[in-house]
């Protein structure tokens, strides 16, 4: 264990990023004021990655990490290869053989550690995607519903372009290809609109960028698969119907 009187510091790397560009601040010196008001210059030792210090959706902020000989409360983070839970009991075990009169007062993964809080986020996350989950039926039932009226209003003039002698399949790709480019420019201005609020969402967004390209491709493949089907289920029962009485529909 490092000696509290060593004057040596480890910072974060966005203080490193600050304060030293494009240099390595290790063997770098700083001033620093302890209890005493005493100047004094701490020796950078080596560079952590940024944390999270507060909260959660905090701006990444500059830290250094001091020295300590003694601390009546300390945590101690180890990281597994496998199970957590299966680690839970050596790490009592090894712990009480190097000082038996180590009191070990919580002993849990980091997963339950989290739990509380990361409750607040994970409620709220929950709730939102329950409404966007609810958001998404809705538009795919709207949207089958929109263009399946729209084919089935083409009754009548699919009627007539069979009459005239054109073939089933060129019907099909000819209704398809009308319905699909809406869809096409629906999604495209949904997708602007998306990208437009990205930095509003950002903030309540954890593991996930705004702009993840999974989702915005996932769910425009499937706005398109929809309208497929509402285009081509009526526009391949209309094109069974007899063209004489599809002429006669109104």
């Amino acid at each position: 264990m490092i000696r509290a009187a060593a004057k040596v510091v480890i910072i974060d790397d966005t203080m490193a990023r600050r304060f030293w560009p494009n240099e390595d601040p290790v063997g770098k010196r700083i001033d620093d004021i302890g209890e005493e008001k005493s100047r004094r210059s701490l020796e950078i030792i080596g560079v952590a990655k940024t944390g999270k210090y507060r909260s959660l959706d905090e701006e990444p902020r500059p830290f250094l990490y001091r020295p300590f000989s003694y601390m009546a409360m300390a945590a101690l983070v180890v990281r597994t290869a496998g199970d957590p839970e299966t680690m839970l009991a050596t790490v009592r075990r090894e712990a009480q053989a190097l000082d038996p009169n180590l009191a070990l007062v919580q002993l849990v993964t980091l997963e339950e550690h989290m739990a509380f809080p990361l409750f607040a986020a994970r409620a709220s996350g929950t709730l939102l995607g329950a409404l966007g989950f609810l958001a998404l039926v809705l538009a795919l039932v709207g949207l089958y519903g929109m263009l399946a009226f729209l084919v089935s209003q083409r009754t009548r003039e699919i009627g007539i372009r069979m009459a005239l002698g054109a073939q089933r399949s060129e019907v099909l790709k000819l209704v398809m290809r009308h319905g699909l480019s809406l869809t096409l420019i629906g999604v495209g201005i949904g997708l602007a609109g998306a990208f437009a609020v990205t930095s509003v969402l950002s903030s309540v967004l954890y593991g996930i960028r705004p702009t993840d390209p999974l989702t915005f491709i996932g769910v425009s493949l499937l706005l398109l698969g929809v309208a497929a089907l509402a285009c081509f289920i009526p526009a391949r029962r209309a094109t069974k119907v007899d063209p004489l009485v599809a002429l006669r529909y109104e």
